[in-house]
C-alpha cells in the first residue's frame, strides 16, 4: 500500500518590507518540504495522508458521492503493521476504488490531490531504476524526485503535453469519438505534442492528421492536469477553420466519428444534467464529457462566448 501525504501551510515568511501573500507563503513553504528531508519528516507528523493500494484510492461512498478520507500518520502505520487490504477496507469504513471510476464523483478538490498522488506514485513505480547505470534510484522523502546514487543524476517526475482543441467554422463546432470512449459520448480533437512541435504546430498537424482540416485561426483557452492514461498536461484552445472549407476527411485509424454541431444542438446537451438523459435518443443523441473534464470547459466556452475571436495560427 501507498501513501500520499498533504500538510497544511501553517508557517508564514515575513519579508524585510512586506508581509508575502498566502499563496506566496504556501509556495515558499511547500519548495522547502520538496527540499529538505527533515523538514518533510517533521511536517509528516502533523500531516494528514491518503491511502492508496494498487494505486486505487480508499474512498467512502457518501450519497451521491465519493469522500476522500485523510488519515494521520500515527494512525495509518498503527494500522498497516498488521493488517491486510480487506482488513484496511473494513477499519476505515472504506474500499480502495479506481480512479478511473471515481473521479467524477469526487469534489473538486480531492480529485486534484488524487490525480496528484495517483501521477506520482504511477511515476515513482516506473523509475525504480537509473535509465543510466541500471542501478536502483532512491526518492527523497517528499517524494519530488528520484536520485542514482552511483553518479547522482536526479530524476523529476514529468508530464507529456496534450493539447485539446475545439475546431469551429463560425456556427458550428466539431465533435469526435474514439472507441475507446463512453457509448455516446463526443468530446474535441486532442493529441501528444511531438518533439520539437510548438504548442501552434501540434494543434494544426492534429487536425490536419484526424479530420483532414486546416486552421486558420486559433487561441489558447485553459489547461488541466490529466492522470489518465499517465500523467498528462492538457492544453485547451479554440480554432477556427474557413467557412468554405470544412468538408471533414475522418482518420479512422484515430477516430470512430466525428461530425458538426450547432450551438444549439450542443446547448441542449449541455443542459442535460444527469447521464441518463444524455444516453436517451432523441434530436441531439450524444453525450459530453462530465464537468470536471477541460473538454466540458471547452465546448461549455465556444456556446456561451460566441463573438470569441481566434488569432491567426
Amino acid at each position: 500500500m501507498s501513501l500520499y501525504c498533504g500538510t497544511a501551510c501553517r508557517r508564514k515568511f515575513l519579508g524585510a518590507y512586506r508581509l508575502l501573500s498566502t499563496y506566496v507563503n504556501k509556495t515558499r513553504y511547500l519548495f522547502e518540504l520538496k527540499e529538505d528531508d527533515d523538514a518533510c519528516k517533521k511536517a509528516q507528523q502533523t500531516g494528514a495522508f491518503y491511502l492508496f493500494h494498487n494505486l486505487a484510492p480508499l474512498l467512502q461512498k457518501s450519497e451521491h458521492q465519493y469522500v476522500a478520507p485523510q488519515h494521520s500518520l500515527l494512525e495509518l502505520e498503527r494500522l498497516l503493521a498488521s493488517l491486510q487490504k480487506a482488513e484496511v477496507e473494513t477499519a476505515l469504513q472504506g474500499s480502495f476504488i479506481k480512479l478511473t471510476k471515481a473521479l467524477f464523483e469526487l469534489n473538486v478538490k480531492d480529485a486534484s490531490l488524487l490525480s496528484t498522488a495517483q501521477a506520482l506514485l504511477r511515476w515513482h513505480d516506473a523509475h525504480q531504476f537509473c535509465s543510466r547505470s541500471g542501478q536502483p534510484t532512491k526518492k527523497n522523502v517528499s517524494g519530488s524526485k528520484r536520485v542514482c546514487p552511483s553518479n547522482n543524476i536526479i530524476y523529476y517526475p514529468q508530464v507529456a503535453p496534450v493539447v485539446i482543441t475545439l475546431v469551429s467554422d463560425g456556427t458550428r463546432c466539431l465533435l469526435v469519438r474514439q472507441s475507446s470512449f463512453p457509448k455516446g459520448m463526443y468530446s474535441a480533437l486532442a493529441g501528444f505534442c511531438d518533439i520539437g512541435e510548438s504548442l501552434e504546430e501540434t494543434v494544426r498537424r492534429e487536425i490536419a492528421e484526424e479530420v483532414g482540416l486546416e486552421v486558420d485561426r486559433l487561441h489558447y483557452s485553459a489547461s488541466q492536469h490529466w492522470p489518465f492514461p499517465h500523467s498528462t498536461l492538457m492544453i485547451a484552445c479554440h480554432a477556427t477553420v474557413k467557412p468554405g472549407q470544412t468538408e471533414l476527411q475522418v482518420n479512422l485509424r484515430e477516430l470512430e466519428a466525428a461530425a458538426w454541431f450547432s450551438r444549439d444542438e450542443v446547448a441542449t446537451v449541455l443542459r442535460r444534467n444527469h447521464p441518463s438523459n444524455q444516453q436517451q435518443s432523441g434530436a441531439v443523441p450524444f453525450r459530453l464529457p462530465p464537468k470536471l473534464a477541460i473538454a466540458h470547459q471547452l465546448i461549455k466556452e465556444w456556446v456561451e462566448k460566441p463573438t470569441c475571436s481566434p488569432l491567426p495560427a
